[in-house]
């Protein structure tokens, strides 16, 4: 017979192997996000790295801080995009070792 703690050493391992492959395709993972109806875009990583931004040429007319707001914006709502893709990516994960859904782990 096995030991237990020999067991769960081995799913430590499986777990954390599965938790580095999920960090790692979060990671390579490309999102675009976009404000005022598309006129400023921003393509960004798993990682939160604005890769490009993108900004139609109609606002250049507009005040900077219109462009500044709807940057900001576009910005935003790339973090809250790749911040629901690891809650997903995550989930099936830690739903695996029974913690609760909406239970933030420290990394």
């Amino acid at each position: 017979m096995k030991n237990p703690l020999a067991n769960l050493m081995q799913q430590a391992q499986r777990f954390q192997e599965t938790f580095q492959k999920t960090q790692e395709e979060i990671a390579a993972t490309e999102i675009q996000a976009e404000s005022g109806g598309g006129l400023v875009k921003i393509r960004m990583n798993g990682k939160r790295e604005v890769l490009k931004v993108e900004i139609d040429p109609s606002l250049r007319q507009e005040e900077h801080e219109v462009l500044e707001d709807l940057i900001a914006a576009a910005f935003n709502d790339g973090v809250r995009r790749v911040a629901k893709l690891k809650q997903e990516k995550m989930a099936g994960l830690t739903g695996s070792l029974g913690i609760p859904p909406g239970f933030n782990l420290p990394f």
